[in-house]
């Protein structure tokens, strides 16, 4: 049976439920029309496809992507919040063993980049890393494809200065619909993600296509 470096990371995503960070635009339940853009950007990346169907999720949920970064098979377990904060006993458990946070805004949306403190604040609440000040976070903007950018209320010099007094967290300007630095963020968080976990070793022969959760806390920023 040949061993072969195989690593869970646990990355969770943050934004405003309210300004499209899940796409539920499903006919029952109309009120969240505006949870669009966060599962957009994760299903770009998972499954390399734009899609505005999707189906509303009860509390927390998360979709796996396998990458390969060096001598290291990566699988990215991303979970998203599905309007988590309407169920506040699932907040510790949810936030718990993260090795990054993506905190995600609309660049259309001024209050959305301004709920970002509170999302930072949140997380590092729940969390409880054991350093939060290098406790690593990446920043995405998204859809910057709107009205050909004419829309943005949100400067990219607004959010590079909100990075950089949260220590120089990164930070990248998406586009789910025309896939756009979608790669290259999700690049960036996975090799963020793996500097900030404990090594694990596993046999690659025999393991289930499921992959179980394995929740471990760490510390340290790279990308």
């Amino acid at each position: 049976m040949s061993l072969r470096r195989r690593t869970l990371l646990k990355v969770i995503v943050l934004g405003d439920s309210g300004y499209g960070w899940k796409n539920l635009v499903d006919e029952s339940v109309s009120s969240f029309a505006g949870f669009v853009i966060l599962c957009l950007i994760v299903h770009r990346y998972v499954h390399n496809k734009f899609s505005q169907q999707y189906k509303a999720t009860i509390g927390a949920d998360f979709v796996t992507k396998e990458l390969q970064i060096d001598d290291r098979l990566v699988t990215l377990q991303i979970w998203d919040t599905a309007g988590q904060e309407r169920f506040q006993s699932l907040g510790v458990a949810f936030y718990r063993g993260a090795d990054c946070c993506v905190l995600a805004y609309d660049v259309n949306v001024m209050r959305s980049f301004d709920s970002l403190d509170n999302w930072h604040e949140e997380f590092l609440k729940q969390a409880n890393p054991s350093d939060s000040r290098t406790f690593p976070f990446i920043l995405l903007g998204n859809k910057i494809d709107i009205d050909g950018g004419n829309s943005r209320v949100v400067s990219e010099k607004k959010a590079k200065d909100w990075c950089a007094s949260k220590a120089n967290i990164p930070y990248f300007e998406t586009s789910a619909k025309e896939d756009y630095n979608v790669d290259a963020a999700f690049l960036c968080i996975a090799k963020t993600a793996l500097a900030n976990e404990h090594e694990q070793d596993i046999y690659f022969q025999g393991i289930p296509e499921a992959v179980q959760e394995n929740e471990q806390k760490g510390g340290g920023c790279a990308c």
